[in-house]
């Protein structure tokens, strides 16, 4: 499916922009780490053009403006959404709309694809008012195979807002991947004492809690070891057994099946064990962002350190080309990979130097060695 509409341009047109000039303002240029100060689609073009980098970086977070129509500003005490006061300086603003935000979103990620290795991923996080249209535009640029996950975040308590409609408490996150050879280090949760009491509900003759489950799946196996006999039983028709018939030997030796009283049997699982695997993390997050930020639309740091463990490796490179406040860089330091981090916003730049500063007094850690570059105009 591709979206058409008004102002839409040819790929090669967009490629023909021009990479931006930059200059160094500090930092040594062996580096991987970078910081910069720039429209990020011509910076981008700079880092594939005179950086080198295409195909070498290996995860993107992106928090792009949502297309909202507010001016975002940066007071003295906090962050504000929006303000009239002539005091509080503009962090950004989110004034486009329509098909020019989505031409202006389509442009850039044009531009990551080329960036991204194979094994890559992207996160991008969206307003629930314009994610419908942008998931359409990456379906096209990334393909509807490489689509993995439609990811609702929580972002904040209940609102008892007077209007003609459901409350809003979330917004998106699509991710996708560059191929079908992606990293992945599953990361599990945590079994809460509800959970282990809902879902292990059975205790055994040494009081240890335990649940079961059917020892067949769906689809049926006629020749291979699944399909066969197993006790002088074959699986229930049309399904086959989840093991090997010396594999369910092995786990009614080990106590391990228990039968029904209509003789079927089931695997057990026990709450002990599973607590040390912990459980498979589901597409409904919730990281609330701070109700205090240093700076407009700063997102939840443990969201971002659970995307970087998921989807990259210690030394990979991350890029973050909307990099507000830095929460991304830091996340990514902090876990021991490299990044780079754009934003057009002085305000958002001297947010993230502070914050990459303060990761010595709170962790105990190295200031993170990068360098700091800006357009030069």
């Amino acid at each position: 499916m591709i979206l058409q509409y008004e102002g839409k341009k040819d790929i090669d047109l967009i490629k023909e922009i021009k990479p931006a000039k930059l200059k160094k303002v500090s930092g040594d240029k062996k580096n991987k780490n970078k910081l910069i100060l720039g429209e990020n689609l011509q910076v981008m073009k700079y880092l594939l053009e005179v950086c080198s980098l295409k195909r070498k970086i290996d995860l993107i977070y992106i928090d792009p403006p949502f297309s909202t129509k507010n001016i975002f500003r940066i007071g003295e005490e906090r962050a504000t959404t929006i303000s009239s006061s002539k005091s509080d300086s503009v962090a950004y603003s989110d004034i486009l709309s329509g098909s020019g935000y989505i031409e202006f979103l389509r442009e850039r990620l044009i531009f990551i694809k080329e960036l991204m290795s194979n094994t890559a991923s992207i996160y991008l996080h969206i307003d629930y008012k314009i994610g419908h249209y942008v998931k359409i535009i990456m379906d096209e640029i990334f393909g509807m195979d490489n689509f993995k996950n439609d990811i609702t975040r929580i972002k904040c308590n209940p609102k008892n807002f007077t209007r003609k409609a459901y409350g809003n408490i979330k917004d998106l996150i699509l991710f996708y991947t560059k191929s079908n050879k992606y990293t992945w280090n599953e990361q599990r949760a945590t079994l809460t004492e509800d959970d282990i009491k809902r879902l292990f509900r059975k205790i055994d003759e040494n009081r240890r809690r335990y649940t079961t489950v059917p020892l067949h799946a769906p689809g049926e196996t006629k020749n291979g070891p699944t399909g066969m006999l197993w006790k002088d039983m074959k699986p229930p028709k049309g399904r086959h057994w989840r093991s090997e018939p010396k594999v369910l030997g092995q786990l009614e030796k080990d106590g391990l099946i228990e039968w029904s009283a209509n003789r079927v049997p089931r695997k057990k699982i026990y709450a002990d064990d599973a607590i040390k695997n912990g459980k498979k993390i589901q597409d409904i997050w919730e990281y609330k962002d701070a109700q205090y930020p240093s700076y407009p639309t700063q997102k939840n740091i443990e969201l971002l350190k659970l995307i970087i463990l998921n989807s990259s490796n210690p030394g990979d490179l991350v890029l973050d080309c909307f990099c507000g406040s830095g929460t991304t860089l830091c996340a990514a330091h902090e876990l021991g990979r490299n990044w780079i981090g754009i934003d057009q916003s002085e305000h958002a730049i001297d947010v993230t130097i502070k914050k990459l500063s303060a990761l010595k007094k709170t962790l105990f850690m190295e200031v993170p060695e990068y360098e700091l570059l800006k357009v030069d105009l």
